[in-house]
């Protein structure tokens, strides 16, 4: 089999042969219709007004959320500081390290 190479188009080889087309646009069903009406300017598209809905319901929600973990955090305060019997005079925390270890030589 021998390789055959690619041929390279050059355009300027065809510059003098000028296609023409001569033709009348038919519609399909043959029957002339009305074209949709233009929106007015300054009209918005249904995905755009779709979009700022859904942009303005998460705003909504985001806020609700927030708001309830606010209170949320602030009834547990409360109710935290409501629990105390004495006066806390001072708080440390420590970390523990626990090992259990096996039996030496085995």
């Amino acid at each position: 089999m021998t390789e055959r190479r690619p041929e390279i188009f050059d355009q300027a080889a065809f510059a003098d042969e000028a296609e023409v087309l001569d033709g009348v646009a038919v519609l399909a069903d043959g029957e002339a219709r009305p074209l949709a009406p233009a929106r007015p300017a300054g009209a918005l598209t249904p995905a755009v007004v779709q979009t700022v809905a859904v942009v303005g319901a998460s705003i909504v929600a985001g806020a609700a959320t927030l708001a309830m973990v606010q209170r949320r955090r602030t009834r547990r305060l409360a109710r935290r500081r409501r629990r105390m019997i004495a006066p806390v005079l001072a708080s440390r925390s420590f970390l523990v390290e626990v090992h259990v270890l096996g039996e030496r030589g085995k």
